[in-house]
């Protein structure tokens, strides 16, 4: 039974690719720098999965730790999601994002490339490294990043080149569009939504909600990252997307449709965030073609989901806090 290493497990795409991965059969360990979430957020604690252990290990405290971790049980694969993730945040604290997205994360990679016993690392990149961009980008468009969380991002996959090109590292990376489905952080714009209307709240739409976004489900983005883990091509990156464009402003109202709710209710017009990428849409052509994936679950049928994933967690959700708490 293949071992695989899933970092950053607590994260909703690490939370939810443990659950995939061991529905596929492997033993799976987790590390994350905080102790385990509520289980609503957990959705390898949704189903009677084995073959699970975590520990709670910081990528920039514990990194002896994760060394000797690797030493000990020998991981076939390891899928990394760690990563300080809010864009618009970065800009109080850009040290911070630094810190964990690129010097940390190029330690840890320096320990990986030692390892012998590794078939393949999975490096989950994003592709706000693009910066705004028209039409469908493909994998070898220039990086232009526009925030100091998609520099610290984009630097830590240009360090990986230089592993590549140097130790023959066996590094494939993924950037998948805006992910989302049950499980996500509250803070994120679907289970926010979804949560404000039936807390009576009103959301704040950020210039007016315009920018446009390629949503996609998180079993497609496991099913997409388990292959790519598997079969991909060692050096290469993989775009993780649809073909569906929809603006913010589009996705709140079909939300507030399906809640039987007014738009104009529940949502109020305020600036736009620092930096925010207007567009970014990515071509997802070499994924179907060399791998075979293709997206199964349709945005209707997932904010249906979300939506009642929301309702049955209702009385916890509320308890939790609904904004991004920053932790160095």
């Amino acid at each position: 039974m293949d071992t695989v290493l899933v970092v950053g497990s607590n994260s909703f795409s690490g939370a939810s690719f443990v659950d995939f991965a061991l529905s596929q059969g492997v033993r799976v360990i987790g590390t994350s720098r905080s102790a385990e979430p509520i289980s609503a957020f957990l959705p390898y604690k949704w189903h009677d999965r084995a073959n699970f252990e975590f520990k709670q290990l910081d990528l920039n405290k514990d990194l002896p730790a994760i060394a000797s971790l690797l030493r000990e049980v020998k991981p076939a694969f390891v899928v990394n999601f760690a990563a300080q993730s809010m864009v618009g945040e970065s800009w109080a604290n850009p040290g911070d994002w630094f810190m964990t997205n690129a010097v940390s994360t190029v330690k840890f990679h320096d320990e990986l490339r030692k390892c012998d016993f590794l078939k393949r690392y999975v490096h989950i990149s994003t592709p706000e490294v693009y910066g705004s961009c028209s039409g469908f980008v493909k994998e070898d468009f220039p990086f232009n990043p526009s925030t100091p969380y998609a520099v610290s991002r984009a630097a830590a996959d240009m360090s990986l080149r230089t592993f590549r090109a140097t130790y023959n590292f066996p590094v494939v990376s993924t950037r998948a569009a805006n992910v989302y489905g049950p499980g996500q952080q509250l803070y994120r714009i679907i289970p926010r939504t979804i949560l404000f209307i039936l807390l009576g709240r009103k959301l704040q739409l950020h210039g007016g909600g315009v920018s446009t976004r390629s949503f996609i489900h998180i079993r497609d983005v496991s099913d997409a990252t388990w292959r790519v883990m598997k079969n991909g091509h060692d050096g290469d990156t993989y775009h993780i997307s649809t073909n569906d464009v929809v603006s913010i402003r589009e996705l709140v109202e079909r939300i507030c449709a399906k809640l039987g709710v007014r738009f104009e209710d529940h949502a109020e017009v305020v600036g736009e965030r620092m930096g925010k990428d207007s567009a970014y849409h990515l071509d997802s052509t070499k994924l179907r073609t060399e791998l075979g994936w293709q997206d199964q679950i349709a945005l209707d049928q997932g904010l249906d989901e979300c939506i009642a994933w929301v309702r049955e967690n209702f009385e916890a959700l509320k308890a939790e806090p609904h904004d991004y708490i920053h932790k160095p």
